[in-house]
């Protein structure tokens, strides 16, 4: 009787247990072969040798590394400032001018800024953005307002008749064809060129009292703060005593009222504040807080300032731009009036550099590397120091061994 042959095979017990023990074999040659790799290779603990000095050097290298990553850390948490130095191709039409200043002995009334350019530009007695404060003789303030205190009148309420014209006193006619009040008179006499020195003759001053106001205001000091826009060429701006004008294409200040006998003005002053563009907190002016006092009334001050562009540019991409100075002073005893005009000078140069100051943060990968390089470096130098003392120990205590110790 025969049976069909079924699709059934009979594996080899034998051949299976041959090709599993052929895998394995190949398992253990891979991994045998990785520990070629190893660059950290482990040596016997019967071979190790644990002395007192290593422990000692062990500790020391501990707190290096954990002082030196303190400062690792400290210093990736800090933020930088890294400054760069390019020529400035921006074209900046205007500078604004911050500034507030105290004069003890000089009185608001006497007191002008005049500024002027290489370009041609002349601003005469600026007051539009200018606030002056009278102040006592002990510093106290007393009035605070725009422009020239106890100078100028909008309107002079003793005038009530319409068809009133002031007599302008030789001085030049204003296109009104009047001089109605005393300022009108003084700006006449400035026109023609001449000093504003005899008030208490003229009718309008007389009715407006300015006389008395100036009496009343001789013992005073006066602070002046506020901005000043100008062209960024080169240029200055000056505080004098009395009105300026022009004449014969010249400068001039009246000086009638400073240089009178018994006078006791002098131009000792207090910079409390001086920028030149906006003011940030990240930078310190060398003319802030400074001070000078003179010991007579015919004295010039005058600060030489280079201007240089200065960009900062914070973390955040946000950009800031202003200026930051550098100052000379000089000062100079004008012996004779004439010989040079009393008051403080700012001359001012602007510089064709451009200064950039950018926030910068060291990323986490620096920070790591300089973990890896801190206690790599400890380490090796560690264990370096150990070797050098075991070794000398060694040979000590054989010498001794040997009797050969001195």
């Amino acid at each position: 009787m025969s049976f069909p042959q079924s699709g059934l095979h009979k594996r080899s017990a034998a051949k299976y247990s041959a090709n599993n023990n052929s895998s394995t074999n190949d398992s253990g040659a891979i991994f045998k072969s990785l520990k070629d790799f190893d660059s950290y290779a482990k040596p016997l603990e019967d071979f190790t040798l644990k002395t007192n000095t290593g422990a000692l050097v062990s500790l020391i290298s501990y707190i290096v590394i954990f002082v030196l990553l303190l400062s690792e850390f400290t210093d990736w948490r800090t933020l930088q400032v890294n400054p760069s130095l390019d020529v400035d191709i921006a074209r900046k039409e205007k500078m604004e001018i911050n500034m507030n200043i105290t004069f003890p002995k000089i009185p608001c009334f006497l007191l002008s800024i005049d500024v002027m350019d290489v370009s041609g530009e002349h601003q005469n007695d600026v007051d539009h953005s200018m606030t002056k404060a009278r102040l006592s003789p002990e510093g106290a303030h007393i009035e605070t307002s725009k422009g020239v205190i106890g100078e100028k009148h909008d309107s002079d309420p003793t005038v009530v008749d319409p068809n009133y014209c002031g007599n302008c006193y030789g001085g030049v006619t204003p296109p009104s064809g009047c001089c109605n009040t005393c300022e009108d008179v003084r700006k006449g006499y400035m026109d023609r060129g001449w000093s504003f020195d005899r008030p208490e003759s003229i009718e309008q001053c007389i009715k407006e009292g300015w006389t008395d106001k100036i009496k009343e205001q001789e013992g005073e000091g006066c602070n002046l703060s506020g901005h000043i826009e100008v062209n960024k060429v080169a240029g200055n701006f000056h505080f004098a005593p009395g009105k300026s004008f022009q004449q014969g294409g010249m400068h001039v200040h009246d000086l009638a009222t400073f240089a009178k006998p018994g006078a006791k003005y002098d131009f000792s002053h207090t910079i409390h504040s001086l920028s030149f563009g906006p003011v940030t907190s990240g930078f310190a002016n060398p003319l802030d807080n400074h001070s000078k006092k003179a010991t007579k009334g015919q004295y010039t001050y005058q600060y030489f300032i280079k201007v240089v562009s200065t960009k900062y540019e914070y973390l955040n991409s946000t950009v800031f731009n202003t200026n930051q100075i550098a100052v000379t002073e000089h000062e100079r005893d004008i012996l004779m009036p004439g010989a040079g005009l009393p008051g403080v000078f700012f001359n001012f140069d602007i510089s064709p550099m451009l200064v950039t100051y950018k926030e910068y943060k060291k990323p986490f990968s620096h920070f790591l590397t300089d973990v890896c390089a801190v206690v790599g470096g400890v380490f090796t130098v560690g264990g370096i120091i150990d070797g050098l003392i075991y070794t000398a120990e060694k040979r000590l205590k054989s010498k001794i061994d040997l009797g050969k110790a001195s």
